[in-house]
């Protein structure tokens, strides 16, 4: 028997997750089909920022860099503890970008935004100071501004934990199959996580497939237009231990005119990427190339005093972007903006969400529902700029307080993944034994338990590599002892479908 609902969201990436949310939270029947973990796909594989996009100024993307710096303000409140400011520093190199312009164009970033709390731009010495430390001679001025880091698959899952708790119908590995308009509603089919039928009947209906928008349309009967098209853009990135000591980023240019980002990450690591490589199929962008590795440390290496070699790689991921199609040859000047394609074919509406990018997923789920709003009976109007995420409560301080005999270092990891929330994973802990089994780094049974029973986790790779990253801390053989663990785990015991609070 099909379940009936006011929208059905297929996709449970960013923009998904954050569509979910919005509609719960103003009183829809909502409904999200996932056929993976939930951010398993380009929405865990991001360079992990929420920024303006200093670079789009060139392209003269002026009202998408406003967006998204004033969505940067908004979510550094609504999740400040997934979200942290992020310093820059920017080495001007002779005979690449003058340094008037980039002057001119940090100067335009901090205004474009509006008022904020994030630092302005300034001129900052290389020589002598830790900012240049790790630089090569001769790197001897640069400029200085502020972005922001964020924990990408965590974010979707605050974002899901939220349209949960306000009525939401959740189904990971849920595969969608079809869907159809019949004369009252769309009727939708799909397989659940365990190979059975899934039927939905719904008013609305929303394509966030992100990569997969495309193959997800051509399994969506009568639907008019198809003139909208993605550009597949993989972007890879290598993760080596530390480069610089301090807690700031560096924005690196090219002699290609593109940019390469090191961020610190993970405490003990540095965060190197993205390359721009145009693919067929989403399929395509699952690994890193070597030619992609060579692009990389050959950009880091122009501004690095001790060259970075490829025996220092620990771990490697790839993500590939669904960019809106703008016509553009070159994959790096491809528009980063997104774009709604509404057909409201015989009262029956089909959103498709076409681009993107992490920063301005909650303004995009806005604009999709006032896209709907004809089409649905809202008991509310936006909401979600004054909401904090799950966890946004609460403070480390009270954190540390409250479990005085647990390590400070384990309680800041658990602050940073779950925030005020993690009372709730601890509950009446006081010891590390109450904690159950230690699988390495500062992973213990009682949050795999947490992840399973409150965040979708299924597999190990869920809680590793998303939930966590503690894959990055634990050896080889850590990573096949917690494996074996989990898979016995789950062979007893299957995590209840659906809604999850």
């Amino acid at each position: 028997m099909a379940r009936d609902f006011d929208l059905v969201v297929i996709g449970g990436g960013i923009n998904g997750a954050g569509i979910a949310r919005d509609a719960s939270g103003r009183g829809l029947r909502v409904a999200l089909l996932e056929r993976g973990d939930f951010g398993g796909g380009t929405s865990s594989a991001s360079t992990k920022l929420i920024h303006g996009g200093l670079r789009y100024l060139e392209h003269y993307e002026f009202r998408l860099v406003a967006e998204s710096l004033r969505e940067r303000a908004v979510l550094a409140r609504l999740a400040p503890h997934l979200i942290r400011p992020l310093h820059f520093v920017l080495p001007h190199v002779p005979g690449l970008r003058p340094a008037w312009m980039l002057r001119t164009g940090l100067w335009l970033y901090d205004r474009l935004g509006g008022r904020s709390a994030f630092p302005v731009s300034r001129a900052v010495a290389l020589d002598g100071t830790p900012e240049g430390a790790p630089l090569r001679p001769g790197l001897r001025r640069g400029f200085a501004y502020w972005d922001a880091q964020v924990d990408d698959a965590r974010l979707v899952i605050a974002n899901l934990r939220s349209a949960a708790a306000l009525g939401a119908a959740l189904f990971p590995r849920t595969a969608f199959l079809r869907a159809r308009r019949d004369a009252e509603c769309w009727r939708i089919e799909a397989l659940d996580a365990d190979g059975a039928p899934l039927q939905l009947r719904s008013r609305t209906l929303i394509n966030a497939g992100g990569p997969w928008v495309e193959e997800i349309a051509r399994n969506i009967e009568g639907r008019s237009g198809g003139g909208t098209r993605v550009q597949l853009v993989k972007g890879s990135h290598i993760v080596v231990p530390r480069v610089h000591a301090g807690d700031h980023a560096y924005l690196l240019q090219n002699d290609d005119r593109r940019i390469v980002f090191i961020l610190p990450f993970e405490r003990d690591y540095s965060l190197i990427g993205t390359t721009d490589v145009l693919v067929d199929t989403p399929a395509a962008g699952a690994r890193i190339e070597a030619h992609e590795i060579r692009y990389l440390l050959d950009a880091v290496n122009r501004y690095l005093a001790v060259p970075l070699r490829a025996e220092r790689i620990v771990w490697t991921y790839a993500g590939v972007r669904p960019l809106y199609d703008d016509g553009s040859a070159d994959p790096s000047a491809t528009t980063r903006d997104y774009h709604l394609a509404l057909d409201a074919a015989r009262g029956l509406p089909l959103l498709t969400v076409y681009g993107g990018k992490i920063t301005t997923y909650r303004r995009l789920a806005e604009q999709a529902l006032e896209k709907l709003a004809p089409w649905l009976a809202v008991r509310r109007g936006a909401w979600t700029a004054a909401s904090p995420l799950p966890g946004a409560d609460g403070s480390f301080d009270a954190l540390r307080a409250r479990y005085p005999a647990l390590p400070e270092a384990l309680l800041r990891r658990l602050y940073a993944r779950h925030g005020g929330e993690a009372e709730q994973v601890l509950g009446d802990a006081r010891h590390l034994e109450d904690l159950g089994v230690h699988f390495g780094a500062d992973l213990y049974e009682r949050e795999v338990r947490h992840f399973v029973a409150h965040e979708w986790a299924c597999e190990a790779e869920d809680v590793l590599w998303r939930r966590t990253k503690a894959g990055l801390h634990l050896d080889a053989a850590q990573r096949v002892r917690f494996a074996d663990w989990f898979g016995a785990q789950r062979r007893r015991a299957v995590p209840a479908k659906g809604r999850v609070a």
